[in-house]
């Protein structure tokens, strides 16, 4: 689904241009280049994960349940082979991110850069749980590798509950089908209307099951054969997007719907399965495929390119500003060893426990 990949590589070039406007000193001193344009994305630029939560849920189903029904013979295994998929990359890039941070936190010594981690610490991020145990994280972005595993495993056992279903006499076999459908449809609703007003909950899959729901959502509706129930669904759709925001209105949940419906129209139109698109997409295509490896790494190079900056000492304002493009494209070259060197190989678990071993060496080596 080439579309798909376009729509994340803007999604993910927003999201690290909205970390380098953030963080350092280098969007301080470019700041009067260009005010409106860097306070959009210092202030608006997180938006674009809703984008990806989006198209997350969307593959979720159709790699579970295409049809409404699961297709998943060991529903533990996926689990695990989910897990490993996602911790493989993850752990390499923490692992690189703990190593850089020890390296500049006497130069930078700000509020940016991790503090030394702990051993409980290292271990709770190895198992997606720091937010939960209530750590620090030890990168930016890192919640959401948490987030989107714990979204899976809720999709996932949704999924599987008609499964028990079955093994209840009364449960007629027809109603399989919705089963599952009416299950997410539910958590969605709960997760728009009360679970996503809720920060507190922001550590939780509940807080973003309306976003990767609606994708879930969009993917069944376009599996309809009849324009007039595609259209119908899609009306209903909006409408509950629509709702959730008249009770509170939030520019994510904007952002998630809008994001949901311009793929629901783009799968009606047969636009994500182009095999080919105008030249001047193929460059997002690309960044959209390595996304993930971009979103993990581009911390630390982030971290390092601030430090090399401060060592020029007073500098003009074009200098900051350069040295933002800079870390924009050392940051996907980067991107491209982890996604050749990690992401793209098949996951094991010798690889996560040799990644895993890694990451906590780093932090002992660290460690004061």
């Amino acid at each position: 689904m080439p579309l798909l990949d376009v729509a994340k590589g803007l999604a993910c070039a927003v999201i690290v241009g909205h970390h380098l406007s953030r963080y350092g000193s280098m969007p301080v001193g470019a700041f009067p280049l260009a005010p409106d344009f860097l306070g959009w994305l210092a202030d608006d630029g997180r938006l674009a994960v809703q984008v990806f939560l989006v198209i997350a849920g969307f593959l979720a189903a159709a790699s579970l349940a295409p049809d409404g029904v699961l297709r998943v013979d060991r529903p533990f295994a996926r689990i695990f082979q989910r897990y490993g998929r996602l911790v493989m990359p993850y752990l390499a890039a923490l692992t690189v991110c703990v190593l850089v941070a020890a390296l500049v936190r006497p130069s930078l010594g700000s509020d940016d850069v991790p503090a030394s981690p702990s051993i409980g610490q290292l271990l709770a991020h190895g198992l997606l749980l720091q937010d939960l145990l209530g750590y620090e994280a030890l990168s930016t972005g890192v919640w959401y590798v948490a987030i989107d595993f714990q979204l899976f495993v809720l999709a996932l056992s949704l999924m599987a509950l008609p499964a028990l279903w079955r093994r209840t006499p009364a449960a007629p076999a027809s109603r399989e089908r919705w089963v599952p459908v009416a299950l997410v449809l539910g958590v969605v609703l709960a997760s728009l209307a009360l679970f996503n007003r809720n920060a507190d909950l922001d550590a939780t899959a509940f807080y973003f099951f309306g976003a990767y729901g609606l994708g879930m959502l969009v993917f069944w509706i376009g599996r309809a054969t009849r324009t007039s129930t595609w259209q119908s669904a899609i009306v209903l759709l909006a409408l509950t997007g629509a709702g959730a925001l008249a009770i509170d209105w939030r520019s994510r949940i904007a952002t998630a719907l809008v994001s949901a419906l311009l793929i629901a129209i783009a799968q009606r139109q047969d636009w994500l399965s182009m095999a080919r698109w105008p030249d001047a997409a193929q460059p997002l295509q690309r960044l959209g495929r390595i996304s993930y490896s971009l979103f993990l790494i581009h911390f630390p190079v982030l971290l390092a390119a601030n430090a090399a900056v401060g060592l020029l000492g007073p500098h003009a304002a074009w200098v900051d500003a350069l040295g933002m493009a800079l870390t924009f494209g050392l940051s996907v070259a980067a991107a491209l060893l982890l996604y050749r060197g990690v992401e793209a190989r098949p996951a094991s678990w010798r690889a996560v426990a040799i990644l895993f071993a890694a990451l906590l060496v780093s932090g002992l080596l660290v460690s004061p």
